[in-house]
This record gives C-alpha cells, sequence and structure tokens, in this order.
C-alpha cells in the first residue's frame, strides 16, 4: 500500500484537499473518516473509486479468529478479535451517459475535499469530463450524527457544467456488504485479513429504503444496515430497488437539462447486537431512519453544529505563534471527541473508528492519552468509556484466577474485554494496565466528584485492581515491595523486575483502592474485603520498591536497566527503525535502548514522587536512549521537556506529536489514525506548556510558552466549571466562565480563581543542560520530514 505524504492549506478551522493525491489516498481516507464512538466512516470517495480502504466500523463489532502458535503455553488466550468492516453505506455511483465517474479515468477540471471541524462534516467539490466529454460537477457533504447515534446521512448533487443539451445520468445508492480489503502490508500491527466475515441472514428493499441483517460465524454478532432517500429531480426520472444477500441497490436514473441539477439525500443508520433478533434489528434501524428522514439533512446539520459550538467553547485551544500547530491541534481534538463521544459504554479503540489498524483493539492508550482529554472537556464521554471497563470486569477476574493471582487482570489489547494478544512480553506481563485504568478512574472522580458513578462502578475498579497488585508483587526484606517479571510502557525493555512506571503507578492504585475502601464500606463489604487487607495494601505501597542508580544520579527503568549494554546507535542505519522490524528482541531486550517514554512518562503522571532536579537529571538520561519508535512517545517527552525547562525542544515534540497522521510521520496512518498522538496535541498544550497537574484531587498549573509561540489559551471543565487559562510569556491569567470560586495552584502558590480575570507572573524556567537524542532520532521537525 502506498503511504504518501498528504499536504494541506493552513486553515484554522478546517482541513483541505486540493487537487486528487493518489499516492496519499489511504492517509487522506484516514484523516478525513467521520465518526462518532458509533459507527465511524472512512473518507473514501462516495463513488467509490479510487479506493484503498474503504472501511465502515460498528464500535464492539467483531469477528474471532484463532491465534496461532508454535509452541503454546499455559494462560495463552486462544482467539483473537479483529474488527469487521461492516455494510458500506457510503457508496452513490454515478454514471454520466455511459460512463462511471472514477477519479482514474476522464479529466478531473478541479476538486476539492474539506473536513470542517465546526461544522462537523465531510464536504466535497468535484467537476469531472467524462472520457465521451461531457462535463458535471458534483457536489457531496457527508455526515455521521453526534446528536443521534446511529444515524449518518449524505447529500449528493449532480450538476450539468456543459452545453452539450441534455444530460442522462444514472446514481446507483448501494448498502454493500462483504468488501475487498484492500490493505496490504507486511507491517505486523495492521489488521488480520478476514475473508467474508458476514454472513446474510435477511434483505428487504421497498420504495427508495433498504435493510441488510448480517450475522458473524464465530463471535455470533448482529447488525443490521439501512438506507433510505429523498430526490430532486428537475426532468424526469426512473427508480428500482434491489435487495440480496450482500447488496442493497437504489437506482434512480434522470435526465438533467443544462444548467440544472439533480439532488439525492441518503439516510443511513446501523444498529448491532449479540442477543437482539434480526427482526428486533430491522425494526430499530428502520424507526431510526423514519426520525432521522422526518428531521430533513438541514435539521440533522443544525444539530451537528449546535453541538460542535458548544463543544468548542467549552474546550477549544487557542495558540498564536504557529499556524499550523494550531489547524493540527484542533483536528486532533475533533477525532478524539468522534472516537469517544457516543461510544456509550464501548471501547475507544487505539484507531478509533477511522481504519483497521491493530485489529481494532483498545490498549492502554485509551485510559492513559486519550481519556484524559476527555475527562477536561467531555467528561460524560469518560464515564461511558470507564463504564465499559467494569461491563468487562468479570472476565478480569477470570483472568487473573487463570494467571493465579487475587483481583482483576485487565487485558492488553480487546474489543470485548478477552485477553487477545499472542505475545504474552508485551501483552500479560505488561500489567500496568491495570494501575493504567484506576487512574483514569481517579482522575475522573477528582475532575468530576461524580459520586453515583464511584459508588456503582469505580470503587470496585480501585479495590479490584489494587488486589492484583497486592497479589502480584511480593514484600522483600532488602528492597521492599517489589513487583518482578513484568514489562513496562517501553516494549523494548521486556518482563523486568521493579519497572518504575509500573511500581509508582501500582503505588497509587494501591492508595486509591484503600481510600475507595474508606470511602465505600458498603462496596467494600460486598467485596468482602478486610482491615488486614487493606493495611497490607498501604504497606505495600509505603515500601514500593523504586530502583535509583546512585552512581549516575537517575532513577532506573527497572532493576539493572543502566548496567545493560549500550545500545549502538552510531552502527545502526536510518532505515533499520522502527528497530522492532530489523532486529531480534532478544538482542533488543539487554540493552539500553527504549522504545517509547518509560521512566519519562513516570515523570509526569507521577510527577508527585519526584523532585524537580530528579525529573532533569532521569530526562536528560533517557532522551539519549529513546527512539520513538512509538506514536505514543512524542507527547510524553514534550510534556517532560517542557516541565524540565527545555521549552523549544517541548515545542518539537508538540509538532510531532499533532502532526503525526497529517504528515504521516510513521508511514502508517493509512491503516487509521493514532489517536493517542492526536490526544497530544492537546496534552503537550495543557499539560506541558498549561503545566495542569492533577494530584490527589488539587489542579494545579506552571505554564510557560516557548519562544515560537506568543499566546495560548485554554479551557478545562472541572467539577462543574468551566476555567480558561490564558498564558503569554510574561504572565497566565485564569478566569472562570462559570460556577462557585476554585482553588487551584500556579507555579506552587495557592490562588482562588472566579469570575474576575487573576493575572499572575510567570517565573523563568529552570536553566538546563542541553539534552541529545540517539543519532536519527531527534524530533521529526516539520521542515525536515
Amino acid at each position: 500500500m502506498t503511504e504518501g505524504r498528504p499536504t494541506f492549506p493552513v486553515e484554522p478551522w478546517s482541513l483541505t484537499e486540493i487537487g486528487v493525491d493518489h499516492s496519499s489516498l489511504g492517509v487522506l481516507e484516514s484523516v478525513f473518516a467521520l465518526a462518532n464512538g458509533h459507527i465511524g466512516m472512512r473518507g473514501s470517495f462516495d463513488e467509490g473509486e479510487p479506493v484503498v480502504v474503504p472501511g465502515t466500523y460498528l464500535n464492539g463489532f467483531f469477528e474471532e479468529r484463532p491465534l496461532p502458535y508454535a509452541e503454546a503455553g499455559y494462560g495463552y488466550p486462544e482467539q483473537g478479535q479483529t474488527v469487521v468492516n461492516v455494510t458500506d453505506g457510503k457508496l452513490i455511483r454515478l454514471l454520466v451517459n455511459d460512463s462511471p465517474m472514477d477519479l482514474n479515468y476522464g479529466e478531473v477540471l478541479s476538486h476539492r475535499r474539506t473536513l470542517d471541524l465546526r461544522a462537523g462534516v465531510l464536504r466535497r467539490v468535484t467537476e469531472w469530463r467524462s472520457p465521451g466529454g461531457r462535463s458535471v460537477r458534483v457536489t457531496s457533504t457527508r455526515l455521521v450524527s453526534l446528536a443521534r447515534r446511529s444515524i449518518a446521512a449524505i447529500e449528493y448533487q449532480v450538476e450539468v457544467i456543459d452545453d452539450q443539451g441534455d444530460l442522462y445520468v444514472a446514481l446507483q445508492s448501494d448498502l454493500l456488504a462483504n468488501e475487498v480489503n484492500r490493505l496490504e502490508t507486511e507491517d505486523p500491527r495492521a489488521a488480520a485479513s478476514l475473508d467474508r466475515p458476514l454472513h446474510s441472514e435477511f434483505s428487504v428493499g421497498r420504495n427508495r429504503h433498504a435493510v441488510l441483517v448480517h450475522r458473524t460465524a464465530r463471535s455470533r454478532l448482529r447488525m443490521a444496515a439501512g438506507m433510505d432517500h429523498v430526490i430532486d429531480i428537475p426532468d424526469t426520472s426512473t427508480e428500482d430497488i434491489e435487495a440480496n444477500s450482500d447488496l442493497a441497490r437504489y437506482t434512480l436514473a434522470a435526465r438533467i437539462p443544462p444548467g440544472s441539477s439533480l439532488k439525492l439525500v441518503k439516510f443511513l443508520s446501523y444498529g448491532w447486537s449479540s442477543r437482539r433478533s434480526g427482526a428486533a434489528l430491522r425494526d430499530q434501524v428502520d424507526a431510526a431512519l423514519a426520525t432521522a428522514k422526518l428531521a430533513g439533512f438541514e435539521r440533522l446539520l443544525r444539530e451537528q453544529r449546535e453541538l460542535l459550538d458548544q463543544h468548542w467553547d467549552e474546550a477549544d485551544v487557542e495558540i498564536e505563534g504557529d499556524d499550523q500547530l494550531q489547524q493540527a491541534v484542533r483536528v486532533g481534538m475533533f477525532h478524539v471527541l468522534q472516537a469517544g463521544l457516543r461510544a456509550e459504554r464501548q471501547a475507544i479503540a487505539a484507531k478509533g473508528l477511522t481504519g483497521p489498524g491493530y485489529d481494532g483493539h483498545t490498549f492502554w492508550d485509551t485510559e492513559t492519552y486519550v481519556l484524559p482529554v476527555l475527562t477536561y472537556t467531555v467528561p460524560r464521554a469518560v464515564r461511558d468509556a470507564l463504564r465499559w471497563r467494569y461491563s468487562t470486569l468479570d472476565l478480569a477476574r477470570e483472568r487473573a484466577r487463570v494467571l493465579g493471582l487475587r483481583g482483576a487482570a485487565f487485558p492488553w489489547r480487546t474489543i470485548r474485554g478477552e485477553e487477545t494478544s499472542g505475545y504474552w512480553p508485551a501483552g500479560t506481563a505488561a500489567f500496568h494496565i491495570n494501575a493504567d485504568i484506576a487512574d483514569a478512574v481517579v482522575r475522573y472522580y477528582n475532575a468530576t466528584l461524580d459520586e453515583e458513578f464511584d459508588e456503582e462502578f469505580g470503587a470496585e475498579l480501585l479495590i479490584e485492581t489494587g488486589r492484583l497488585w497486592a497479589s502480584l508483587g511480593h514484600f522483600d526484606a532488602e528492597h521492599g515491595f517489589r513487583i518482578d517479571g513484568v514489562t513496562g510502557p517501553d516494549e523494548y525493555t521486556a518482563v523486568v523486575d521493579n519497572n518504575v512506571y509500573t511500581n509508582l503507578m501500582a503505588q497509587r492504585n494501591l492508595r486509591e483502592a484503600a481510600r475507595a475502601v474508606a470511602r465505600r464500606p458498603d462496596v467494600a463489604a460486598r467485596l468482602r474485603v478486610q482491615d488486614d487487607e487493606v493495611a497490607e495494601w498501604l504497606r505495600a505501597a509505603a515500601l514500593m520498591a523504586v530502583p535509583y542508580d546512585t552512581q549516575r544520579g537517575v532513577h532506573m527503568q527497572s532493576d539493572g536497566f543502566t548496567h545493560h549494554e549500550e545500545w549502538d546507535f552510531a552502527g545502526t542505519p536510518a532505515d533499520h527503525y522502527p528497530l522492532l522490524l530489523h532486529y531480534p528482541y532478544f538482542d533488543i531486550y539487554r540493552k539500553q535502548v527504549v522504545k517509547q517514554a518509560d521512566l519519562v512518562m513516570a515523570l509526569h503522571l507521577r510527577g508527585d514522587a519526584f523532585t524537580l532536579e530528579e525529573k532533569i537529571a532521569n530526562f536528560a538520561y533517557y532522551e539519549a536512549r529513546t527512539t520513538r519508535d512509538s506514536s505514543l512517545s512524542a507527547s510524553q517527552q514534550g510534556v517532560v521537556a517542557a516541565e524540565t525547562g527545555h521549552l523549544d525542544l517541548a515545542y518539537q515534540y508538540w509538532a510531532e506529536a499533532a502532526l503525526t497522521d497529517l504528515q504521516n510521520l510513521h508511514r502508517n496512518s493509512g491503516h487509521g489514525l493514532h489517536m493517542a498522538s492526536l490526544a497530544g496535541g492537546w496534552t503537550v498544550a495543557v499539560a506541558g506548556f498549561g503545566g495542569l497537574r492533577d494530584h490527589d484531587g488539587e489542579l494545579t498549573f506552571a505554564p510557560r510558552l516557548p519562544g515560537q509561540i506568543t499566546r495560548l489559551r485554554f479551557r478545562v471543565v472541572y467539577r462543574g466549571r468551566k476555567l480558561t487559562v490564558t498564558v503569554t510569556p510574561s504572565s497566565a491569567i485564569y478566569r472562570l466562565v462559570d460556577g462557585d470560586p476554585l482553588e487551584i495552584r500556579h507555579h506552587g502558590r495557592r490562588v482562588t480563581v472566579d469570575h474576575t480575570e487573576l493575572e499572575l507572573d510567570v517565573p523563568p524556567a529552570p536553566m538546563v543542560k542541553p539534552v541529545q537524542q540517539p543519532p536519527g532520532c531527534e524530533p521529526r521537525r516539520r521542515d525536515r520530514v
């Protein structure tokens, strides 16, 4: 698959493609994807061609497949899960006289597609001359409703722009199941191929309306897709509808006089279930279509705009000094919103619903990268995402039992809740995901004080993950409480003892579990928590092992890490990154080379466990050993770079995180967007240059700007209040838009913010020596890509 690098005009509120960039089609399909957390539609052309991956996805809808092992072992997962490219409703094929419109043929006179971040739609205008010499202007507006979870719609218009008399056209509006996946790659991160995963149960078509119902063979999930149409035609026409197992088609043939146009509005609805009958799903889709059609396309557009107006009013990040970065941060925030807003008790996948990469799985990325953004901008989406985790708690308890542990062991990668990682050193051994989930629960509770959530879901998640750590670790007379044989965020250093990130996150998890017991005695009683169990948690937290190298004056990423052999960066060719695709793991695992921020991320998320001097020393040491072979790394390095005084470096990492997909920096954005990296555009702005931290329920800020940025303004939603923070090179201004006064800290100083502007000086950054990255692993600067 060709993975080009698209270019976009710099615009504050949109992303536009001008002309047809065939080398970047896959990437453009990803960045132009529309979704609402339930439905995801890649940005392929309405006419279906040219295309790389036409994908349409339903959150949580997957097929199972056996996981092959050369040598099986106890506790290995037996089944994989892969997101299904479901029935495609985007297709509206156009025949101009006897020529199918295909941008590979004929002549493209002009072409423009725009993702409108305020309207929440994908607009397209193409002027095309057919091989037969007839010229038309095709205009379409595509919408996946953020207000109506099961609804999408397309307005499609054909206008005659030549003077050669009446034009005869035919439109074929399809529901097409079991499309061929054209994604070809040797990258192991790409999706597993599924051959015709949808099995037809029944189909129905009447008038301008059709529904297809399918199920999967192994996962036994059932889905329905429906379409209906409204047409506006200038002259005579004929209509037809057909429906069979994998194709429903509404055909409209019409005569268009010169200067006139034909307009078709296509309404789509999707639903799926593991329990409901095909008839029930059909009826559900029919009803949703009926209400959407009654509302009309203009009302759907209005609902979308009103919802997004409110969102940007509560969540926007304004940047002065870098217009391209401003655009990229907003694009990232828009896609994060699309991934989670209407997920409603389903997972937020690593690619959202923008492509088949990583088989559509969710990882720890959700809780550690995506949910922090949503916690302070759209907290209701976080509640739903954490309720999905809670819904899988029994599966996590069973997984812990299989592993000989207490509490809950959540899966490294999954769609429904079962562990599906076939490589246990980077899967099962990466137990830190349990503390990451607990961290997200605590952050959400502190930011919302949602007592109902805490009582019904949150406290139990904290207690069961706390139990895991108590049984996974052990007390050692010399080193305190040890957690051995685990893998931290750095997948280039697997199955280690006392990974600092894991241990410190587990420490917080244990303390928060004890607080949950005190806060919710009824929940603790139901879970049969004993006083001596809580005492053990607190003792383990107090004695948690945190390896430190006194000779080098830095923390060890894990026991002995700083004594490993150094990686030969000077002898590593530039085209041998990422290392995992060019070197055996056994060689990588025993060297001082870091795939992504690990201990550095602990400096951010557990910054309360380090002094500033320790952060400065640790950051410099690990910066020289981190390759950033993962898109997860740049944002975390950017946050810590900003805190430790490397403001220009933080700015470069900010650009890399925000532009990862827009510039296809990892050469795989055609598989789907990197949601964690997109979230990083917000994270570096707000947690990096805004200095936002929320340790133990206290909201603190320590803002500082890099020289390239003259003003940064962001908003956060916190405990029912909307707080705006405006940062300039010399000062920060805090103001509450609504709600009662709020206590915060500014660079350590406790202050109270109300509805008047509170302006405070920004102290200078600490004086630090420049840091070095491994040769060839410097931040990917936009002018050097």
